[in-house]
């Protein structure tokens, strides 16, 4: 390794590499022996978490441990910081979760997929320049859209299509932002903008940050997309690309207001949209937008303990979020839908689903001794001690909406509702379980000793989150939040409807701009029409009148001398031409050539 470290400066795995490599090397394996190469989808993520383990224990402070010199400039891919190493921990637990759940996957393309979405994860993560978060930045919005169109259906290509243009407009904004900051400040080095003196171009690269963050109103990319994608497809994308965009607003934008303020919008919006959904996966999609607006509503308001809580609740919520679209995914690989107007009864038949779907309902609804609630309230406390109570009263709130849609509504209908089920339900493969068991052992692991998670934090921190006041208001927010559904149960089923949300605006828009393209090209093409049919016809008509008289006058003209001169002159003689020998033709050219070039030559 001396050689390459003085080459290129890497001092250190980077734990995107191996996902590349497992990438690369699955392009030459087969479908058919898939339970051979399986295992291999476990090495890159323990290797990326010995990669960040070592990293972890290694001196403190931020180090520049990766850096490649390309066109002129540095490629920093290696630097190592607190805030890089608390989301580079839980990207590799998540990984290796991840990737036990979809052990039964033959699809090498899903995991090829997968690979190169959390090497993209990783790679923002650790870069520290925006060229090099660009470049990952692609990388996981390119891979992503796979993990959305290999399942195939056409509802899922459709949604992929828009999640797509979704970052591709996010990925130009941030382009456009860095090559404008690049133009005015010559550096492309990834470092933090003070609200103060920010300037335009710092604005775009924000706007391209939070497409990926589902900021509303730009968020309507992933109820839309997340329902749609592969049983594990979907756990990857939700521990991932928010989280990424949570990681760089945190790295580059903390105390802008909008990001106090939205933050708080989008955790109450959120919960309001979950609460009235009906498809589970959708349910949950919605409460990513309400999750993250904690994280960025944290980073907003911008203070030490803010910044620590949205970091921490953005590593609880990887785990906890990873777990509910894990007993979700069962849902829909054992019973053919997600659907809670189709579900019910399934309690006793699948009590393992159940349980571990439970543990991560009651974590991201802040129930003491599970991760969430010491990680939202301090986000809560947070905004309460900066002075900023309206922001920390809509979390609370938020909160509500929370336990209500997720952990009350969503497995009330879909485990307990009904009966017992009698629907045909698909054995459901044991590393599915073992994923859901890793995830809720962390889940309560956290929120019993959360000294552990305390301890990554980029600010060192004395927050208690168990303090008297803490349990007895998150305990008053969940019972009275319960009592309430229990009496509204049988007036607020599910309905099979799906609500459009900002879709509806977008899809208007969509029909407008179709409107304003095709009305005037419906104008030029009648107007085009009228001109054929009044000069083109015509003139096609004279044109093929002319064509006929050429035929008759001087082609048939010429063949019909031809053969009045073989009838009239002699067959013979002609036929005595034909010999059929390409010598004497090529002959006869020559001879006719030279007799030409000599009569010019004479003339002239």
């Amino acid at each position: 390794m001396a050689g390459l470290e003085n080459i290129v400066g890497i001092h250190f795995l980077h734990p995107a590499i191996g996902f590349l490599a497992l990438a690369l090397v699955m392009a030459f394996l087969s479908n058919e022996t898939y339970k051979t190469w399986r295992w291999l989808l476990l090495a890159p993520p323990i290797l990326a978490i010995a990669s960040v383990v070592a990293l972890t224990l290694g001196p403190d402070g931020v180090r520049n441990l990766a850096s490649i010199p390309y066109l002129g400039q540095t490629l920093e891919l290696g630097r190592v910081d607190a805030l890089s190493l608390i989301f580079a921990d839980v990207f590799a637990i998540q990984a290796l979760i991840g990737f036990i759940y979809a052990l039964h996957v033959p699809d090498r393309g899903q995991h090829m997929a997968a690979c190169a979405y959390v090497a993209g994860g990783f790679g923002c993560v650790f870069a520290g320049d925006y060229i090099t978060l660009f470049i990952f930045w692609e990388l996981m919005s390119v891979a992503s859209v796979f993990l959305i169109w290999l399942r195939q259906t056409p509802q899922a290509t459709a949604a992929g299509f828009r999640y797509f243009l979704f970052h591709t407009f996010g990925g130009l904004f941030l382009l456009a932002g860095l090559l404008l900051r690049y133009g005015a400040i010559g550096t492309f080095a990834f470092t933090p903008v003070d609200p103060a003196t920010a300037h335009y171009y710092d604005y775009l690269i924000m706007l391209g940050f939070l497409v990926n963050a589902a900021f509303v109103p730009l968020h309507a990319w992933l109820p839309d997309a997340y329902p749609e994608a592969t049983v594990t497809g979907a756990v990857f994308m939700s521990a991932f690309t928010t989280k990424t965009a949570v990681y760089v607003l945190a790295r580059g934008f903390a105390g802008f207001e909008i990001l106090a303020v939205g933050g708080c919008i989008m955790a109450l919006y959120g919960v309001f949209y979950a609460t009235i959904e009906n498809n589970a996966r959708r349910i949950l999609s919605y409460h990513i937008v309400s999750q993250v607006g904690y994280m960025v509503c944290g980073i907003g308001i911008g203070t030490a303990m803010a910044v620590d809580g949205a970091c921490a609740h953005a590593y609880a919520h990887i785990l906890y979020k990873g777990l509910l679209f894990m007993g979700t995914g069962c849902l829909l690989y054992a019973c053919g839908t997600a659907k809670l107007s189709e579900l019910g009864g399934l309690a006793s038949r699948m009590p393992l689903v159940m349980i571990g779907y439970m543990v991560g309902a009651v974590s991201i609804s802040g129930m003491p001794l599970f991760n969430g609630f010491v990680t939202k309230t301090m986000t809560i406390t947070a905004a309460a001690e900066a002075h900023r109570t309206w922001l920390a009263l809509g979390m609370e709130l938020a909160a509500v909406g929370t336990f209500l849609s997720v952990g009350i509504k969503l497995p009330y209908f879909a485990f307990w509702a009904k009966p017992k089920s009698t629907m045909a339900i698909k054995p459901i493969p044991w590393n599915m379980y073992l994923g859901m068991a890793i995830s809720s052992f962390l889940c309560l692991f956290i929120g019993l000793f959360p000294g552990t998670l305390y301890s990554l934090l980029p600010f060192p921190t004395d927050y208690i989150p168990y303090t008297p006041w803490h349990v007895l208001q998150a305990c008053c927010l969940l019972g009275f939040t319960g009592l309430g559904f229990y009496l509204m149960r049988k007036i607020i089923p599910p309905h099979p409807s799906r609500n459009l949300d900002f879709d509806f605006l977008y899809r208007a828009i969509g029909r407008g701009f179709v409107k304003v393209v095709s009305v005037p090209a419906a104008a030029i093409d009648n107007i085009w029409t009228d001109v054929y049919e009044k000069v083109g016809l015509k003139a096609l008509i004279e044109a093929g009148h002319g064509t006929s008289i050429f035929d008759g006058k001087v082609i048939d003209g010429v063949l019909d001398g031809s053969a009045r001169s073989v009838r009239e002159v002699g067959g013979a003689t002609v036929a005595r031409g034909q010999t059929g020998r390409l010598q004497d033709y090529l002959a006869a050219a020559v001879t006719i050539g030279l007799v030409i070039f000599a009569i010019v030559w004479f003339v002239g």
